[in-house]
Formats: structure tokens, sequence, C-alpha cells
């Protein structure tokens, strides 16, 4: 009897709603067999949802939190769609999209290939970088027209991989113009993402989504890069070289012992005394090396032109001689003047070197 008197009431009474327990949903399409809803039909929409109601392919209204009669006085758009004028007796075919207006954290961001930079220390590095963000659902309307289309079953997952890829470009395009160092660049995590949160926020928008968080967790250079930066820092904690010989032997040691595990103790201090040894022999060839006199410099060869006078080349000439004949009056500061190292003949004047010997007048005196 209990049975009979369900389906009675199911004839009657139709219930439309969306309870979701899943965390990564973010549009559900209510399904009817044939997409007849009844007149009358009470939708229930709740808190963080939003329905639209669709009819025929055309959006007719929209729902906010709420219990609502799906009735004529109710649907003004619907009714002028459908000229309704069979009420109960006649069922309307129409879609009712749920949107999950929750945000959906936690979603993740990261290079799939490293970043090309140009650092001011280290020169061209590659960095990798992840990170989080969150969204939520801002324009309903916008986000089914734009995103959804007719997909009854919308999870995050369907667009998460176009907004990591426009993260990842504008990730990529910012942090190329910053310009900021690879040492300062932790430092600098927080005001990074705070500015591309800034600059890409538009372009959600334009999907009807908000994006409500950016972080930045991580940017890392290549392995072998960080041993390097590793071994340059374990040099400025050595202090000077024989510290660092010594830090050496005894780091590579620590790695023989490691890798050989059995090795007897009479072993391990012979190996141990042997690094040392190196060490040490080492340092005093570095120490003698650095204590031999060192031989002056050869005296630097004096400076000599060629000239042109009387169409013969006259030379090599010394400053001294090239004075006496600027004096004279048998070079000008128009005269050709060629030295080794030179492309081809020059004025004398235009020279660096020689255009101090043409100045033979005293500048005025100061009033």
């Amino acid at each position: 009897m209990m049975g009979f008197f369900d389906k009675l009431m199911g004839e009657f009474i139709d219930v439309i709603e969306w309870t979701d327990s899943s965390s990564d949903t973010m549009v559900y399409r209510f399904e009817r067999y044939g997409n007849e809803i009844k007149y009358g039909a009470k939708l229930t929409v709740r808190e963080t949802q939003v329905a639209v109601f669709v009819n025929e392919g055309e959006i007719a209204d929209v729902f906010m939190p709420g219990i609502y009669a799906l009735e004529t006085q109710n649907l003004p758009v619907l009714t002028t769609l459908q000229h309704w004028d069979h009420a109960f007796e006649s069922p309307f075919k129409a879609e009712i999209y749920f949107f999950n207006l929750r945000h959906f954290i936690d979603l993740k961001w990261g290079t799939k290939n490293p970043l090309m930079l140009r650092d001011k220390e280290f020169g061209p590095v590659r960095i990798r970088s992840f990170g989080t963000y969150a969204i939520r659902i801002d324009d309903p309307v916008l986000f089914l027209k734009e995103i959804v289309g007719t997909d009854g079953y919308f999870t995050v997952d369907e667009v998460s991989d176009q907004l990591r890829n426009l993260i990842v470009s504008r990730f990529a395009t910012i942090v190329g113009q910053a310009g900021i160092p690879i040492l300062d660049l932790a430092a600098n995590y927080e005001q990074m993402s705070g500015f591309i949160e800034e600059r890409i926020a538009p372009e959600f928008k334009a999907y009807g989504l908000e994006l409500t968080t950016l972080l930045i967790e991580n940017i890392s250079l290549p392995p072998n890069v960080e041993a390097a930066l590793d071994k340059r820092t374990s040099m400025g904690l050595a202090g000077n070289l024989d510290d660092y010989l010594r830090y050496s032997a005894a780091e590579a040691l620590n790695g023989t012992g490691a890798k050989e595990g059995s090795s007897s103790a009479a072993g391990e201090a012979m190996s141990m005394g042997l690094g040392f040894a190196m060490a040490q022999q080492m340092a005093a060839n570095l120490d003698a090396h650095n204590t031999t006199p060192l031989t002056p410099p050869p005296i630097p060869k004096a400076q000599t032109y060629h000239f042109v006078i009387d169409n013969h080349a006259k030379g090599p000439l010394t400053l001294e001689q090239i004075k006496t004949a600027i004096g004279e009056g048998v070079i000008t500061d128009d005269t050709l003047a060629w030295r080794e190292g030179m492309n081809g003949w020059e004025r004398a004047g235009s020279l660096d070197t020689l255009t101090a010997l043409f100045i033979t007048t005293p500048p005025p005196i100061p009033s």
C-alpha cells in the first residue's frame, strides 16, 4: 500500500535538488527522462549553490539559494518562451544545471619543462617552479556558456589543465621580466605570487571564474647547478685553502667509508692517514709556490710611430723625437701616422697619444 502511495505522489510532486558528496564537481545537470519537468515542481537550491534553468538551449532563469515552485508566475521568461496554457497537465522539457559555488582549493600548478632565464651572477640558468591555487565560480551563466556547454557532469579536472598552463605562461613572463637574482627569488615568493594573481585574474574572469589564491611554493635550479652552489658555500665556510683541502679530504673519506661499510678499523685508519697526508702535502706545495720570489715583468717597449713626410715613410720615432719634430714644424696634426696594431694611416691629431703633443699654447689665466 505504501509503495503504491509513494508512486502516486511521485506523479504529482516533482522534487528537483542536488546533494553533492564529491569534492571536485563544479556543475551538475539534473536528470529527468526526456528532460520532462512537471508544472509546479519543487526546486531546492542549497547554500553555496546556484541553479540555472535552460529551456530549448536558451537560459531562462537563474535561481539563488532557496525553495521554488516552478510555476508560470515564477518563470515569466519561460512563460513567454513556451506560451503555456495547459498548466499542470502539460510537463515542459527543460534542463536545470546546478553550480557549486564553494572554493576549490589546493589545485596544483607547475612547470613541465625548465624555464630559461638570464641571471646577472650565474648567466643563463634553467629553473623549475610549482605551487597551488584556488578558484570558485563567479559567474555561472558565463561559465556555462564559455566552458561547460552541454556537459552534464563537469569536474574541476576538466578545466585545471587549461588554468595551469595559463598560470605557468604568465609566471614565465613575469619572472623573466622581473630580473630578480636567482639567490633572491626565495625572498620574493609572496610578492611574485600577488603580482601573478593580479595579472591573470582578469583572464579567469573571462571564463566566469575567480582566482582567489595563488601561491609559489618552490623555485628550484637543476641538480648540477645546486651542487655547484653547495660546493661554493662549502668553500666559503671552509675559510682558507688549507682548511678546505682538509675538509674535502675528510668528506671523500666519509663517502668511501659509507660505501665500504664492512672495512676493518685498521683499513679505515690507514685511509684517513693517507687522506690527511695528501692534504698536508698539497697545502705544503701551495705554500712553497706562494713563497717563491716573483720575477718582475719585462720593461714595456717604448711606443713609436711612423709618419708620412714628403711622401715618404719616416720612423719609427719615439714620443720625444715626435715632440721635437712638431716643434720644428716637420710634423703637424694633419700628418699621417701609423704604429703597430693600427689598421691603416690616420691623422696624427686624431690619435689620443699624440693629441697632447700638439698643444703648445697655455690655457688663459683664470680671472
